[in-house]
């Protein structure tokens, strides 16, 4: 196996955070993987355990509770969470919503979240997307309607992540229709407020282990201070400002991820053998080796300067859906023919090759789709 992420970024305390989540993958999320799998969700006590190694907001300042790290705290996360390949905990769900709130938020909402969020006290989710609408965030239904001091929130999402064990979910809904984007705003519902109900936990075809479901709001009736920053219709400016981190993520963790596809596959084809001789010995081999090692160190260059850029305060929104779709799509074509080289092994779910394929087909999809990113970043051409 690889060593702990290593840039030229990273200080000697982000090589020790480093290998202590290294450490932790090891010895407790890889262990695991199947059990939760199979459950479809992980537990409490692995939220905990990331919580006290400050693995889900390792970036929030030490007045809300958090340890005082920067972004790249958050990256080095990110990428050794992917490199684990294990995707029961939605850390990441987390770390964006504790963003919201610490950027958005009103004073009273840091102070009663932030805490929890970080020490994995408090699950989270984000409810955008609904049957109907997908990537389209302005076309969605769930309304929000002010009666005195409370909103009344009526409508259906589906695949949310953190979908069964959250606490909290932030609900993106319309509070004026007729104003388009502008009418949009973010609430904080609490998922023991009565009208807000629970779906089953969705069949992936990867990534089984996250809970993903969907979300039913039947006048489901929050307080008035719920509301995100406490301003109607800011609610799609504040995704805007977001997603460009949310995106970084994704592409950090396909990084992480394919290269442990490559360092498992390096491991296994030393190993096995075929015709008399150990599969690494054969030409091709080696070819596709060098092509996946080129495709993974080019991938951690990239990444490298969407990290510096974040961390420098630099990081635009056209960089970052550039990383999300094209990391994502390296990484299947990494995982892909990683597999390969395992032979009908690499098609058997005992086997971590196979579930990290499977895993890798959604990065292409949530956070916004990768034709959408295109798109976005086309716009700006």
């Amino acid at each position: 196996m690889s060593k702990p992420y290593q840039a030229a970024w990273m200080s000697e305390d982000l090589v020790q955070f480093g290998d202590a989540i290294r450490r932790f993958s090891k010895e407790y999320l890889e262990p695991n993987d199947v059990a939760w799998r199979t459950q479809k969700q992980a537990t409490r006590e692995a939220w905990l355990k990331a919580g006290e190694l400050g693995m889900i907001l390792p970036d929030l300042p030490e007045q809300y509770g958090g340890f005082g790290g920067t972004p790249a705290h958050a990256a080095v996360a990110f990428w050794e969470v992917g490199y684990s390949g294990n995707t029961g905990l939605g850390l990441g769900i987390n770390h964006i919503v504790g963003h919201y709130i610490l950027n958005c938020g009103t004073e009273a909402q840091k102070q009663r979240w932030l805490p929890g969020l970080m020490a994995g006290e408090v699950i989270a989710s984000i409810a955008m997307t609904e049957p109907g609408t997908g990537s389209d965030l302005q076309g969605v239904r769930t309304s929000a309607e002010r009666r005195g001091d409370q909103y009344v929130i009526n409508g259906a999402k589906t695949f949310i992540t953190n979908g069964q064990l959250c606490d909290m979910v932030i609900v993106v809904a319309k509070t004026d229709p007729s104003k388009g984007s502008k009418g949009i705003s973010l609430f904080i519902v609490e998922t023991n407020n009565p009208g807000f109900q629970r779906g089953k936990a969705l069949d992936k075809i990867g990534m089984e282990g996250q809970d993903t479901s969907e979300m039913f709001f039947d006048n489901c009736a929050v307080a008035a201070d719920c509301l995100l920053g406490g301003e109607e219709g800011r609610g799609f400016y504040q995704l805007m400002q977001q997603l460009p981190y949310e995106r970084a993520q994704i592409a950090l963790w396909a990084c992480g991820a394919m290269t442990r596809a490559f360092d498992m596959t390096v491991d296994y084809v030393k190993e096995r053998k075929a015709f008399g001789q150990a599969i690494i010995d054969f030409q091709n081999t080696r070819f596709v080796l060098a092509d996946v090692k080129a495709t993974v160190t080019a991938s951690r260059a990239f990444t490298d300067m969407v990290v510096q850029r974040w961390v420098d305060g630099t990081l635009d929104s056209v960089t970052a859906s550039m990383a999300k779709f094209w990391v994502t799509e390296r990484q299947g074509e990494v995982v892909d023919k990683c597999l390969q080289l395992f032979g009908g092994y690499g098609y058997m779910k005992e086997y971590p090759i196979a579930r990290m394929y499977a895993d890798a087909r959604v990065q292409r999809i949530y956070g916004g789709t990768n034709e959408i990113q295109r798109e976005l970043v086309g716009r700006q051409l």
